[in-house]
C-alpha cells in the first residue's frame, strides 16, 4: 500500500494555494493549507507535517521567521521545508539556509520540477525516518540488554549474600570459562550465551536451605540428595525466560562427569554440553585455589595434578589438556 503523505502548504495568496495544489493533486499526497505564518505553525504543531512548501513575502510573521520557529520545536525540527520564493538573490538563499530551509523553488513553479523535488525530498525524508526508527530500536534493545544483564548480577548478588563461599567465585569462572570457550571453537556469537551460563552456574543454590548451603563442614549423605537438586532447580528457574534459552548448558549440566557418574541426569561424554564440559574443569580449579571453611586452599601445583589425575573420568580429556595448556602459558 502506497504511503500518503502529509504536506502543508503556506502561502497567503490564494492563486498561489491553487496552483500548488493544482500540481500536486493526483498524486496521492494529503494537501493541507495556511494562510499566515502563525496559522503554519498553529497546524504543523496539530499534526507535524511530512513536507512544508512555505512561501516568505508574508505580511505579519514572513517565512525566514516560521522556518526558525519549526526548527527550535523539537517535534518540528526535522521536518523538510522547501522555501517557494520570487526572491533569487544570493542573501535571501543564505538567510533561507539560515533559518533552516533544506531547499528553493523560485516562482514561478514549474509543474515538473515541483512533483520532481517533493518526491525526492519525501523519499529521502522517509529514509531518513526509517534509519531514525532502526536507531531506537537499536537503543530499545541495548536497554533491555543491560536490564537483563543487572537482573543476572542481582540473582548473582542475591545468592553470593547467602553463601559467602561463592563470593567472587561467580566472576572468576565467568570470565576464565568465555576464554577457553574461545579456544575450544566455540563461536563468537555463542560466547555471550556461555558467559551469561557461568555467571548463573550456581543460581539454582537459591533453592537449597540456608542450613546445608551454609554448613561450614562435610555434608551429611541426605544434605548431598538435597544439594543436589541445585542444577535441575537451575533450570527450573531459568528455563521459562526466553532470553536464557540457550545458557541453560551450565546451570544445568556443570555436574555431569565424563564417565557418566555424574548428576542430575547421569550424562555421559560427547552427550555433555561442550560448555558444560569447558566449566566443569574450571569450577574445580577455582574451588580447590580457594579457602574453604573446611579446609585450606589447594596449591597450584597440586590442583594441576588433581585435574590430569582426572582427565578421562571426571573431566573430558580434550577439555582438560586445551585448559591446562593456556594455564601454563604466560599471560
Amino acid at each position: 500500500m502506497k504511503e500518503i503523505s502529509n504536506i502543508l502548504i503556506v502561502d497567503d495568496n490564494a492563486n498561489n494555494r491553487d496552483t500548488l495544489e493544482a500540481m500536486l493533486t493526483g498524486l496521492g499526497h494529503d494537501l493541507r493549507f495556511a494562510q499566515s505564518g502563525e496559522e503554519a505553525l498553529k497546524k504543523a504543531i496539530e499534526r507535524p507535517p511530512d513536507l512544508i512548501l512555505l512561501d516568505i513575502n508574508m505580511p505579519g510573521m514572513d517565512g525566514f521567521e516560521v522556518c526558525e520557529k519549526l526548527r527550535v520545536d523539537s517535534k518540528l525540527s526535522s521536518v523538510p521545508i522547501v522555501i517557494t520564493t520570487s526572491l533569487d538573490d544570493k542573501d535571501s538563499k543564505l538567510r533561507g539556509i539560515n533559518a533552516g530551509a533544506d531547499d528553493f523553488i523560485t516562482k514561478p513553479i514549474d509543474g515538473m520540477e515541483i512533483r520532481a523535488r517533493v518526491k525526492m525530498i519525501l523519499r529521502l525524508n522517509r529514509y531518513r525516518n526509517l534509519l531514525s526508527q532502526q536507531d531506537e530500536i537499536k537503543r530499545a534493545h541495548k536497554e533491555l540488554q543491560d536490564a537483563y544483564e543487572e537482573t543476572l548480577k542481582g540473582w548473582v548478588r542475591a545468592l553470593d549474600a547467602r553463601d559467602r563461599e561463592t563470593e567472587l567465585h561467580s566472576r572468576r569462572v565467568t570470565l576464565l570459562t568465555k576464554s577457553v570457550a574461545r579456544q575450544a571453537g566455540i563461536a563468537d556469537q555463542d560466547l555471550e550465551d556461555v558467559r551469561r551460563g557461568a555467571l548463573l552456574h550456581d543460581i539454582g543454590k537459591i533453592a537449597v536451605p540456608d542450613h546445608i548451603l551454609r554448613k561450614p563442614g562435610p555434608l551429611t549423605d541426605s544434605e548431598w540428595v538435597i544439594m543436589r537438586t541445585h542444577p535441575k532447580a537451575a533450570y527450573d528457574i531459568l528455563k521459562p525466560i526466553k532470553h536464557l534459552a540457550n545458557s541453560l548448558d551450565i546451570p544445568y549440566c556443570h555436574h555431569e562427569r565424563w564417565d557418566g557418574a555424574g548428576y542430575p541426569r547421569g550424562l555421559k561424554g560427547d552427550a555433555i554440553p561442550l560448555s558444560a564440559r569447558i566449566f566443569a574443569v574450571i569450577d574445580v580449579w577455582d574451588a580447590l585455589l580457594s579457602d574453604r571453611p573446611y579446609r585450606k586452599a589447594w596449591g597450584r601445583e597440586r590442583v594441576i595434578e588433581h585435574i590430569r589425575d582426572n582427565s578421562g573420568t571426571h573431566f573430558d580429556p580434550v577439555v582438560t589438556d586445551l585448559f591446562l595448556k593456556m594455564m601454563s602459558e604466560p599471560n
